[in-house]
């Protein structure tokens, strides 16, 4: 599987260990209705929104 790579709020770029679990947290606790609810997700120091344009990215990453 390809490296799923995402932008933190501050422009950094973070590299998902488990992007299989990363959106599965989004699922669960970031959305509604498989929407991206604007919550903040934090993972090792690194803040995302989780706006529906980036629940999107994700879903697509892992659905590929």
């Amino acid at each position: 599987m390809k490296t799923l790579i995402v932008k933190a709020d501050d422009g950094r770029e973070y590299h998902v260990d488990n992007p299989n679990r990363f959106y599965q947290h989004l699922v669960d606790f970031h959305s509604d209705n498989s929407i991206g609810n604007n919550s903040v997700h934090e993972e090792n120091g690194y803040y995302f929104t989780v706006t529906p344009s980036f629940y999107d990215t994700v879903k697509k990453f892992i659905e590929k």
